[in-house]
């Protein structure tokens, strides 16, 4: 039986709406709503729909789709698209604080730089990060386009505490809090929501583990507390590749609410019928630390 404590934080499932859900999602946002509401948290949905490749018609069918395999959340769903001016009063703060400088590079030109040691692929090597105003205003000459905004940090590495993988320590790097484009940067705005709708609970997938340090860094840098992690395994095809269309009927339309159930609650361990059921059986100790492959065996 799950033990429910009287904890007043909350958890959240925050899809983008750039595609319609896959059953790995699907698993996904019922983890979450498990964690939630076995420890007496509120749940709640928030739309992270900044992109450009998200869609208000991907959006509903979302939310549909997760009302429809039983999910219930607490208030009203919360859209990113309108709080564009909450992060760029935050962004504003960082800049009149001095916590971040303009880059002007490209995805090529930090692919192509040196990295510091033991510095993972990708990661900033803080080539505009001691800038004069005058090599600032040459390579913007230079680059013809507008620069994005990056955090100004003091570490290399920050650690986070996970309930799935315990104790992980996380390169952290100059990250990117503002888009060349003026979009809010992915690690600003879930910081900035997460502790603007009291959620000390995030639940997502293992992909995401590796932003953990950086978000926590980022929140304990704006004065919030971070929340409580927990990365949960993929769904994975058999070739070992994240779940898609090219793996065949992997949408709820297409398994159907009944047959997605019941593959997501095997998956876990706990066959059951509906979420009620599921969460009388419910054990995060007990939860598969390996990824679900795809197709599941019947």
């Amino acid at each position: 039986m799950a033990r429910v404590s009287s904890s007043p934080g909350a958890g959240r499932f925050a899809p983008s709406p750039s595609a319609d859900l896959h059953i790995g999602n699907l698993r996904t946002a019922v983890l979450a709503w498990l964690f939630a509401r076995s420890t007496g948290r509120r749940f709640l949905i928030r739309v992270e729909d900044l992109d450009e490749r998200t869609d208000a018609g991907t959006a509903a069918r979302q939310l549909r789709d997760l009302e429809a395999i039983g999910l219930t959340w607490d208030g009203p769903v919360v859209w990113q698209s309108r709080r564009r001016p909450i992060y760029q009063a935050v962004v504003d703060k960082l800049v009149a604080d001095d916590l971040v400088y303009e880059c002007y590079c490209s995805r090529k030109d930090i692919a192509q730089a040196p990295r510091a040691p033991h510095a993972p692929q990708g990661a900033y090597p803080g080539t505009c990060r001691d800038l004069t105003r005058s090599r600032r205003e040459r390579r913007r000459r230079e680059t013809g386009r507008p620069p994005a905004l990056r955090l100004r940090t003091d570490v290399t590495h920050h650690a986070v505490t996970d309930l799935l993988h315990g104790s992980y320590h996380g390169h952290v790097d100059d990250f990117v809090v503002l888009r060349g484009d003026g979009v809010p940067a992915y690690n600003l705005a879930v910081v900035v929501d997460d502790a603007a709708q009291g959620i000390d609970q995030v639940v997502r997938g293992d992909d995401l583990l590796s932003s953990a340090p950086r978000q926590a860094y980022l929140a304990r840098l704006l004065g919030h507390r971070p929340p409580q992690y927990a990365h949960v395994p993929l769904v994975l095809n058999t070739a070992g590749k994240r779940l898609a269309k090219r793996d065949g009927a992997v949408t709820l339309p297409e398994l159907g609410v009944r047959r997605a159930f019941e593959l997501i609650s095997a998956s876990l361990g706990w066959p059951a019928s509906n979420l009620a059921e599921l969460l009388d059986q419910f054990d995060p100790a007990a939860l598969p630390r390996s990824p679900w492959i795809w197709p599941a065996t019947p």
